[in-house]
């Protein structure tokens, strides 16, 4: 059992979902990046996302946008991150999963991406655009390494590719609760419950939902249909509103010990 799945299973045994916040690497550079990561390891997140920015994201919002945008201009390259990683791979630091679009990992080489991934310390890797036909190889360079694959599966996802993304998937399952780009929404769609229960007939694998959720009063929608949330533009923004990475750190701190206090009471899908 990897790092994923026993973060699932300690908070499942507790009762408890999960929490997974998003942080986008280099915004607006890795010194912050750096006192963000350890401000979630002490509020004791379960797993953390971090973005690799990209030109061109293909599911992101605004807020997610702009930062890649920052942290670009900036010149942050696929190498700083690997090497903040390693960096910090003595720090304790939750499972952490890259968000990582399948062009830089094409472009790398997927066996040399997932091979560096492992050795600076990811658990595993999340793919927003892999495309269908590359989903069981990935899976697989991805397995040799020791990563999980996770892939999303949103409302608008056709039956056929719900079941290849089901097979190609380790890890958990990244639920999109809306069709769309993500940020920061005031209320979750009513479909989504039943687009969640219908999952869990399906797999065993954790249901982790993302893409809109933006406050711990969310959290009690999800009880006992999904087993983890994400919140990705919630977080982003209040890094960016500080003005040093010792602030920044702070200002993420606070919101993510509201989070882990509301998933601390909500029961999850699997218990």
């Amino acid at each position: 059992m990897n790092r994923i799945a026993i973060a699932f299973e300690e908070a499942r045994r507790a009762g408890r979902m999960t929490f997974m916040p998003f942080v986008t690497a280099g915004d607006p550079n890795t010194e912050t990046t750096t006192q963000v990561l350890l401000a979630l390891r002490d509020a004791r997140v379960d797993l953390i996302e971090l973005g690799f920015p990209y030109s061109d994201p293909i599911a992101d919002g605004p807020v997610i946008q702009a930062s890649y945008t920052r942290a670009l201009n900036n010149g942050i390259t696929v190498q700083q991150i690997f090497d903040m990683m390693t960096a910090l791979k003595d720090q304790k630091l939750p499972p952490v999963l890259a968000m990582v679009s399948f062009a830089i990992i094409f472009r790398a080489g997927p066996r040399m991406f997932a091979e560096q991934a492992a050795a600076a310390g990811f658990s595993g890797l999340i793919v927003p655009d892999l495309p269908a036909e590359e989903g069981e190889e990935m899976s697989e360079i991805a397995r040799s390494c020791g990563l999980d694959l996770v892939q999303l599966i949103a409302p608008t996802t056709t039956d056929r590719r719900t079941e290849q993304i089901l097979a190609a998937s380790t890890g958990f399952l990244y639920c999109i609760s809306v069709a769309g780009t993500t940020g920061a929404r005031q209320d979750l769609p009513v479909e989504l419950t039943s687009q969640l229960r219908s999952l869990r007939s399906k797999t065993k694998l954790p249901l982790a939902v993302g893409f809109g959720i933006s406050s711990p009063d969310q959290v009690g929608t999800l009880e006992g249909v999904a087993d983890g949330v994400i919140v990705g533009s919630a977080i982003v923004r209040q890094a960016a509103e500080g003005k040093t990475p010792d602030q920044a750190a702070k200002n993420v701190r606070i919101l993510a010990d509201q989070m882990t206090a509301a998933v601390a009471k909500a029961r999850p899908s699997l218990s």
